[in-house]
Formats: structure tokens, sequence, C-alpha cells
């Protein structure tokens, strides 16, 4: 069973890596929605995989260092693009949340990525 919370954060940002005279090399916000999944078996006595505020709560001291923030000074999103954005919550939130199984980071209404974790085997490349 897999289960999921929704959050937003408002933060600026710039990308500092695409090629000259791309409309994402200057400053621009988004209202990032990102989405945290948690799979496992369901409890038989309590009905649930986690509780909904277990997860609020582990992802609360993220969303305070990412919400209304400009996103590039943040140790580790020097190039924050939704990809590497994706990444670095996993990186800090898989400790707090070890039924953790994905994350759903969306920059605008329709664009977005998914990131589930080691698979990728380039965790290492921000």
């Amino acid at each position: 069973m897999e289960l999921f919370k929704e959050f937003h954060i408002e933060a600026a940002h710039r990308l500092p890596h695409v090629p000259e005279g791309h409309k994402c090399a200057r400053l621009h916000g988004h209202s990032f929605r990102i989405t945290i999944y948690v799979g496992g078996s369901v409890d038989s006595h309590v009905g649930w995989v986690m509780d909904f505020a277990d997860i609020a709560a582990a992802f609360r001291p993220l969303h305070e260092m990412l919400d209304h923030r400009y996103l590039n000074e943040i140790e580790g999103l020097e190039n924050p693009t939704s990809e590497n954005l994706a990444r670095w919550i996993w990186q800090r939130l898989k400790p707090r949340l070890p039924g953790l199984s994905r994350i759903v980071v969306q920059e605008t209404c329709t664009s977005g990525c998914v990131y589930a974790g080691e698979q990728d085997n380039d965790d290492h490349n921000f």
C-alpha cells in the first residue's frame, strides 16, 4: 500500500547551467508542489500504513528550509532543477521516513519530476 501527502512551497531560483539565453537562467519563482509517498503494510490494528501527521512532521524542517527562499543559496541546491530538488529532499527525508517510496516535485501545473531513490545510480551528480 502506498499513501501520500502533498506540500507547497514558494521559492525563487535560477538555473546556472542552461544554455546562454535560456529563460530559466534568469531569476524567477515557482509555486512548487511536493508530494511525498510512503509505502508499507497496513497495520491490522490501527488500519493505516502511517499517520499523515508523521509525514508532515518529518517534512516540516525541510519545508522551513525551502519555503520563501532563494534555492540557489541552499547548500546542495546550487543548481536547483526539479530533479536536483527531488534528490535533495529524498536524501534528507529518507532517514526520517524509512518507508519513503517516491517524491514528486511539480514546478508548474504541467511540469515536474518523479524520484524514487537509489535506482537512479547517480545520486552524487548534483
